[in-house]
């Protein structure tokens, strides 16, 4: 009986394409809005979250400068050399703290040979490749007797390898920066983008002391540093660290009480979860924004459903009048919403996914498609069918079969 009612379903959609096909345009836009916006904002949310976890793990970031100076005036990061290489040192010796990597960044030009390319330079100790668990594949990282002795070595990342040697092996080449030369002793795996969008593997590192004797020129503030990254042994220890971190280095400035902070220090980990808060908001609120879409779909199959009932008013009475049970006039038309629905449901899907997949070749970041959201656009279609289909269907199994019949 059911399989006869589907048929019989089918038959009257295909009876009708034209007037099927716009009543489905509801549910198609809407069921294709839902797939695109929740692809786009999973993929958001799963970049930001490689992109936090490619910063390193349990991380803090100390910077010189406090958030805001005297007056209430903000400054911002970094404004001033306030750190230095003992306080990273201090900060390396307490409990909990796997490594302290001071550190410092500038954008250089590195030739090699006739080649040149545009890159940051990070200038850090050993401390560094721990801290942010990324150590060299080919090759070797420095040595703190390297850094302590300014020796002239250099890791460098994937990109800069790329541009600057092509297909040629870089280990124990030299490249040559602000005019110092440094030779190749590793070669970084590829990490990808940032959080900000910026290339991570386009990098060069190199021994601290080096950098501050060569490059930067030392001078009276060659112990200061502008950066301490910290690692912490486990997550539940962070924000621990973080206060005895911050009481250590007001205590070692000298910073009277009530004196602002001539440091920053920022929690990537509190960072990490505020970003992964703020995409689910916005891929919830995209997928609510889709789902309206679903609701006038909804409200269109509803119209056309009444429509229908109003013009087989003759047929519903001429069923009733051969043994046709009440039920059975509503499941038919109710399987009749909900075909509509679901069919327009999977055409929405396929659009979806296609516009997706479309999508995903010009952003720079790849949308999400997951079973989950296809699965749940054919449960919430399917609600909708059943829910809005309803009314028309009981509409139709309430009329007198004399009634109908006369019309």
């Amino acid at each position: 009986m059911l399989g006869s009612m589907l048929a019989e379903a089918w038959s009257a959609l295909v009876a009708n394409r034209l007037r099927s096909g716009l009543t489905m345009l509801g549910m198609i836009i809407g069921v294709a809005s839902v797939i695109l916006l929740l692809a786009l904002g999973g993929g958001v949310q799963k970049r930001v979250s490689e992109s936090i976890s490619a910063l390193g793990s349990n991380l803090l970031i100390i910077t010189s400068g406090s958030a805001q100076g005297r007056g209430g005036i903000s400054q911002g990061a970094g404004t001033g050399p306030t750190l230095t290489l003992d306080d990273a040192e201090a900060i390396g010796a307490l409990p909990d703290v796997v490594a302290a990597a001071p550190s410092g960044a500038l954008a250089a030009q590195v030739v090699a040979g006739p080649t040149n390319w545009l890159t940051q330079v990070q200038t850090s100790t050993p401390a560094w490749f721990a801290v942010q668990d990324w150590f060299p594949d080919e090759g070797r990282a420095f040595t703190e007797m390297e850094n302590r002795a300014a020796a002239r070595v250099a890791v460098i990342g994937a990109t800069v390898a790329d541009n600057l040697f092509g297909a040629n092996d870089p280990l124990g080449q030299q490249v040559r920066i602000r005019g110092v030369t440094f030779t190749i002793i590793g070669i970084l795996p590829k990490k990808g983008q940032g959080i900000g969008g910026q290339n991570r593997d386009d990098v060069v590192v190199v021994p601290l002391l080096a950098a501050q004797r060569l490059i930067q020129g030392g001078g009276a503030f060659r112990r200061s540093i502008r950066t301490i990254s910290v690692s912490v042994t486990r997550p539940e220890a962070v924000d621990d660290v973080q206060d005895v971190i911050g009481a250590m280095l007001r205590r070692r400035h000298g910073l009277a009480p009530g004196v602002p902070d001539d440091f920053t220090i920022t929690n990537i980990t509190a960072v990490g979860d505020t970003f992964k808060e703020t995409t689910q908001a916005l891929s919830l609120l995209l997928g609510a924004i889709g789902g309206i879409s679903l609701v006038v779909g909804g409200i269109g199959i509803m119209n056309i459903m009444l429509v229908s009932v109003t013009e087989r008013t003759r047929e519903i009475g001429i069923r009733m009048a051969i043994g046709a049970s009440r039920a059975a006039v509503r499941l038919q038309f109710l399987l009749e919403a909900l075909m509509l629905s679901l069919v327009g449901c999977l055409a929405g899907v396929m659009i979806g996914v296609g516009l997706t997949l479309i999508a995903g070749k010009a952003l720079p970041f790849a949308p999400v498609i997951t079973a989950g959201s296809i699965v749940t656009s054919f449960l919430i279609s399917a609600g909708i069918g059943i829910f809005f289909g309803w009314y028309p269907a009981n509409r139709a199994a309430k009329l007198s079969p004399i009634e109908a019949l006369r019309s």
